[in-house]
């Protein structure tokens, strides 16, 4: 069963090669159904570690040739990387390698523009009613996906749009800032590791509510913001991902700094860093307030590109490969929904507390 995903820059449909596909549906097929304690062992933050240790630490991948052989296989751009080959001398520094994305990732001048957040896959859409089905209900719930602690959040974003970007191993995992603005909740909320393959996807319902996360919410219609309302970036762990690093640089990857409330932070800017494996970053956004480019949503509904999602949703529903910065859609409209008049939350979140 081969997926497939369309490169925005050529057009092109192309073949995804899935790291352990065989290991992934066989976990989320036979292990799952008939072994559910097995199940839950492996996807667990131990066997997640163990995971991580043999793909990326073993002092067997720190030779020069395998390094080499991993650059050629991954399809690595060393122009890209700020560091030379021979200080990515083991399988995690290449992993969380940085590029020189102020020259190789460049970003729209349009204010209004919100970028994508990472080199990834994507998939866009509303969180109304889809027919024939609920989209969000099975990549994730909302209310579970942004925390049984932050009751206010689905509220503000439950009608709104959303975006969802799978990184994978070959890919670059910094993640970067999607908008301008000055962030009013950040907090953690602990789950399982599951794997973002499209697979499992499909077979595990609202794995992403289940997984480790982050969440911030960001109010962009302040001066210097997007003007695109609030925008939740929740930031996604999966198999073989132990951490996420908040790592926020105003200048390039200078004076990395953690996210709290109050904070203004810049468009395009890097935030933080997944460690190591695949992963999955979801955007929200309040209703009416940004619309996607054109051909994100034309990709989305292409009927002769063959995507695992599309034979588990049974409707058309491709992704494409985006990179880090580009352009995903823009602002609609400033102050037509605002945080600030969510009753009972506005004092609070004018203070940068929740």
């Amino acid at each position: 069963m081969i997926h497939q995903y369309i490169e925005r820059r050529s057009g092109r449909v192309c073949n995804e090669n899935l790291v352990a596909d065989q290991y992934v549906q066989w976990l989320y097929g036979s292990a799952r159904e008939r072994a559910p304690v097995l199940f839950k062992a492996l996807t667990s933050a131990r066997a997640t570690e163990w995971l991580s240790f043999l793909n990326y630490d073993l002092p067997l991948y720190r030779r020069p040739a395998w390094i080499r052989k991993l650059v050629r296989d991954l399809a690595i751009n060393l122009e890209e990387c700020v560091a030379p080959l021979n200080e990515l001398n083991s399988g995690r520094k290449l992993f969380e390698r940085r590029i020189k994305y102020w020259q190789y990732r460049p970003m729209p001048a349009d204010p209004g523009k919100i970028v994508a957040p990472a080199d990834a896959k994507a998939l866009v859409g509303s969180l109304e009613v889809i027919q024939p089905l609920f989209i969000k209900e099975k990549f994730f719930c909302l209310n579970d996906l942004l925390g049984n602690r932050r009751k206010h959040w689905p509220q503000v974003f439950r009608y709104g749009d959303f975006a969802v970007f799978r990184l994978t191993p070959d890919k670059y995992h910094y993640n970067h800032l999607p908008v301008s603005g000055r962030v009013v909740d950040f907090y953690s909320i602990e789950g399982d590791f599951h794997s973002c393959n499209p697979s499992a996807v499909v077979a595990e319902v609202t794995p992403f509510s289940k997984n480790r996360r982050v969440v911030t919410v960001i109010d962009t219609d302040i001066t210097h913001g997007t003007q695109v309302g609030l925008v939740a970036m929740v930031e996604i762990v999966a198999l073989m991902i132990g951490d996420i690093v908040q790592c926020y640089s105003p200048h390039r990857y200078d004076a990395p700094q953690t996210i709290w409330p109050g904070i203004f932070v810049v468009k395009g800017q890097p935030k933080s860093l997944f460690r190591p494996g695949s992963s999955v970053d979801v955007l929200l956004f309040q209703k009416g307030r940004m619309e996607f480019d054109a051909d994100l949503l034309v990709n989305n509904r292409r009927t002769e590109v063959q995507s695992r999602f599309t034979q588990g949703f049974q409707r058309p529903l491709v992704e494409t490969d985006v990179q880090v910065r580009s352009s995903i859609g823009r602002a609609k409209g400033a102050g037509q929904c605002s945080v600030f008049s969510l009753q009972g939350h506005s004092a609070k979140l004018q203070d940068g507390k929740v």
